[in-house]
């Protein structure tokens, strides 16, 4: 007889998959198995899954190797950047060492300084984002999409058809579909689950390599909380929190705890890695495979887009949809146009939705948990 898992095991399972893909990583390898690294959200997953290819998230949310990577970056610079390059370079990412390729983007400037170092020791290959989202920026994007698609085929000796492009673009929106119908379960109030449950399976699901069992997977633990939602099991009510800014993981985890652990409960993240990652799908309709794919990329709302309307129309509908009390923005020291365009967040949030916002600007070390929960129970307490 099959035991039924309870809840709380399965939002565990999610937050352990990471650390269960380090061991899988390797068998995929030991299969002949290539396997592509990226650190973007901007990363075209589908051109590598057309080839057959892993794709995988690679280590950057920790102080633990930050102090190797300051021997050789500035201290100053980004804990992200510092964090991927410190794995990197010690080699303490089973990820990156297993990697056949790494995939950068030029989201900014400390980013591609750290691709050009760490091509020294590992394939890199850099996709050159435009800095804006109109149509010439669109043709340059596709211009890149197959450059990445070309240097693929090169690097790995492979024919990636455009026939088995669309069935990665089919297998990776179910896979969004999937996460939709999961964040969307917020919009319930009170609310099914912890903002930090729901976290733990966006985030444990990147870690997955079987991308279409992520999607049947994912659906069938929304056709479980919702089962249960009905019988009565849900969250006690509370104020409803939006998290936005830098992407969120790891070591900043701690931002979720100290809004859940002070009378708060996250309803929806707009970061990478909620719904900025899967809000919009590739157009499967498109005739121009590669148009399809580049438009549903750049449309992505990440601050480094000069304008970015694409991050404020998320933003609103998010706010509203899921009926949002108040915005807490976070942000990473030295993360420059995150901190920048906080300016324009506030101003949306406050005058244009009405809406309390608070930025807390953070690392990845522990020191600042004191400070962030007293910040994060006054705001709460306002609301």
């Amino acid at each position: 007889m099959e035991i039924v898992k309870e809840l709380p095991e399965i939002f565990e399972e999610f937050g352990e998959q990471r650390q269960k893909s380090f061991l899988m990583v390797k068998q995929l390898k030991d299969q002949g198995i290539p396997v592509i690294g990226a650190y973007c959200t901007y990363f075209p997953q589908e051109l590598a899954m057309a080839m057959g290819a892993a794709t995988v998230g690679l280590c950057s949310t920790s102080d633990e190797t930050i102090p190797e990577a300051e021997k050789e970056l500035p201290k100053n610079l980004c804990p992200l950047i510092k964090s991927s390059y410190g794995f990197a370079k010690t080699d303490k990412c089973p990820f990156f060492h297993f990697s056949d390729l790494v995939v950068g983007e030029s989201t900014c400037d400390g980013k591609k300084k750290m691709y050009e170092y760490m091509a020294e020791f590992k394939p890199v290959h850099l996709m050159y984002l435009p800095n804006s989202q109109d149509e010439n920026a669109l043709e340059l994007w596709k211009k890149e999409v197959i450059r990445f698609k070309e240097a693929l085929e090169k690097h790995f000796d492979v024919e990636i058809t455009e026939e088995k492009i669309r069935e990665a673009i089919r297998v990776k929106n179910n896979e969004r579909r999937a996460l939709r119908r999961l964040y969307e379960l917020m919009r319930h109030d009170p609310v099914p689950m912890k903002g930090g449950e729901l976290y733990k399976v966006l985030y444990g699901s990147t870690f997955r390599f079987d991308r279409q069992k992520v999607a049947d997977d994912v659906n069938a633990l929304v056709d479980k909380i919702e089962k249960e939602y009905q019988e009565g099991k849900m969250e006690e009510r509370k104020p409803r929190i939006l998290v936005t800014g830098c992407p969120i993981g790891g070591a900043t985890e701690k931002v979720i705890r100290a809004i859940e652990e002070n009378g708060g409960i996250v309803v929806t993240y707009e970061n990478c890695g909620g719904a900025k990652s899967v809000d919009q799908l590739v157009d499967e309709d498109n005739p121009d495979v590669y148009e399809a794919l580049a438009k549903r990329y750049l449309n992505i709302g990440c601050s480094v887009m000069s304008p970015n309307p694409n991050r404020l129309e998320l933003l609103g509908r998010l706010i509203d949809e899921y009926q949002v009390d108040g915005v807490v923005e976070m942000i990473l020291q030295a993360c420059h146009t995150y901190n920048v365009e906080s300016l324009g967040i506030r101003r949306f949030v406050n005058e244009k939705k009405n809406k309390p916002y608070i930025s807390v600007e953070t690392d990845y070390s522990q020191a600042d948990i004191g400070q962030l929960n007293t910040r994060l129970a006054a705001f709460i307490e306002m609301l």
